[in-house]
């Protein structure tokens, strides 16, 4: 229990380094890069972590903040609105207007004008989807051979590269007992542009082979997981992250390597809203009192 208390103290000490300095920072541009450097969260799992303490992105946090504390402003001063909208980070008026507006179905000046009217915008979204408790597995480095993909995943693109790899594998019979599938995504649709997400299909590999064409060869690295398996429907898979994300991690003994997730695909590696998901999650993950050299 001591430990548990510790694992997740920790977590809530970066969060609140991150919460300071966008605090005291509102006036300028916050960048993302910034927050996970000075979090020291790994650049791969910052923004799942944020939203998991903070119950949203980072991103709407930042806005929030903005406009709440706009709000203040604007209740509780007589300064003009346009030098409230430059103290809380935005470079014209017109900018706050727009987002106010958003939040509140009512423009700044409007407020001003009526200080007793109750608004409030509520966003903090939990989700009750909840999965076994993990295996916890060291895992040793796997050659595999590799096809990377850019686009919003799980879209029909998906499914031809896996049948590449497939076709790859049958042609060069490098087919032999035990062989892996996994899917590393590289990024968070809701935080990158779905047309800019990355995804590496890669099959295990034990015999000799060379690269071809967009057909790559790399080593996965191994080391410590958290090993979650799910069996269900596509459609939960945002659900499954932040189960993973919101209520295990932060409640485990454990912090993330800089490394992306993996899925090791059981049964199919079809993805699309029809497909019955069979797979393992593969979360990279540390003791606390171990220091990670890369």
């Amino acid at each position: 229990m001591i430990k548990e208390i510790k694992a997740r103290q920790e977590y809530l000490t970066k969060l609140n380094t991150v919460v300071e300095y966008i605090n005291n920072n509102l006036d300028k541009k916050i960048s993302i890069a910034t927050l996970a450097q000075i979090s020291n969260l790994s650049p791969f799992h910052f923004h799942r972590i944020m939203k998991s303490l903070l119950g949203e992105s980072i991103g709407n946090y930042i806005t929030r903040t903005r406009v709440e504390t706009a709000t203040l402003l604007i209740r509780y001063t007589n300064l003009e609105i346009q030098d409230i909208a430059y103290q809380v980070g935005y470079e014209k008026p017109s900018s706050l207007n727009k987002i106010f507006k958003q939040y509140y179905n009512i423009s700044p000046s409007e407020y001003r004008l009526n200080k007793k009217l109750k608004i409030n915008r509520s966003i903090i979204h939990k989700t009750n989807f909840e999965l076994e408790e993990p295996q916890i597995l060291e895992i040793p480095n796997k050659e595999v051979i590799y096809i990377q993909i850019i686009g919003e995943y799980g879209n029909e693109n998906y499914n031809k590269v896996w049948d590449e790899l497939g076709n790859f594998v049958k042609e060069k019979k490098l087919f032999s007992t035990g062989m892996e599938s996994f899917g590393i995504s590289y990024d968070d649709p809701s935080v990158t542009k779905k047309e800019k997400c990355r995804y590496e299909a890669c099959i295990t590999v034990n015999k000799p082979v060379v690269p071809h064409g967009k057909i790559g060869i790399k080593k996965i690295k191994g080391g410590k997981f958290a090993v979650f398996n799910y069996c269900g429907n596509y459609k939960n898979w945002g659900k499954i992250y932040d189960y993973i994300y919101d209520n295990w991690l932060i409640n485990s003994d454990y912090d993330l390597r800089n490394f992306p997730v993996m899925e090791k695909y059981l049964s199919t590696t079809k993805q699309n809203d029809h497909t019955i998901l069979n797979l393992e999650i593969y979360l990279p993950i540390k003791e606390y009192d171990k220091i990670e050299t890369i």
